[in-house]
């Protein structure tokens, strides 16, 4: 059965992912006006399948919104019945989102191969050399997840000996490494 597609669903689901978007950079203190912000979606080519409930956006792709920068070769979004986002995937080589906090000059940068994000769950994971930086607060690890209600981060390292690793990178032991800068003292 053929379902033509109609321009409202697509400004429901453009919207749909607007919101996903500003809530899955919500995971740090972000700047408290980038919700209120529009979200611009660039790419080479979007895709959206009604039926299947999923819109893939790919080459080059970059959402912006207020200080929050995301970017990566491909984004998939996949809905449930209701059409509420359920999942989100940004693959790049890496996919990095960066974001400005509240009282702060310095932005707040992940990276990772593969970063997906539960919306209903408020979980956000980075898969394969993930790597967070936040004021005085540097993580590097396999896999990096954020339970954004709860504030929880929790890190792994890999110890799969059929995964090469570059030697050259810190942490190259396959595991996690934690960087805690010291406050500068007042002079």
């Amino acid at each position: 059965m053929y379902r033509q597609k109609s321009q409202p669903l697509k400004t429901t689901a453009n919207c749909l992912l607007a919101l996903v978007i500003a809530t899955m950079m919500d995971c740090v203190l972000a700047l408290s006006t980038d919700r209120d912000q529009d979200i611009m979606i660039t790419a080479d080519s979007a895709e959206m399948d009604d039926i299947k409930g999923v819109t893939i956006y790919r080459g080059d792709v970059v959402a912006d919104q207020g200080s929050i920068h995301i970017t990566g070769h491909t984004m998939t979004v996949y809905n449930d019945d209701d059409g509420e986002a359920e999942l989100i995937i940004m693959q790049g080589t890496p996919a990095t989102y960066r974001q400005l906090p509240d009282d702060s000059e310095i932005y707040d940068e992940a990276e990772a191969l593969q970063m997906e994000y539960y919306p209903l769950k408020d979980y956000i994971i980075l898969i394969d050399e993930a790597f967070v930086t936040q004021e005085g607060l540097r993580l590097r690890g396999n896999r990096i997840e954020y339970d954004t209600v709860l504030s929880q981060v929790k890190a792994e390292g890999t110890t799969a000996p059929d995964k090469p690793t570059d030697p050259a990178k810190k942490g190259a032991d396959g595991r996690i490494q934690v960087i805690i800068k010291k406050k500068q003292q007042a002079q």
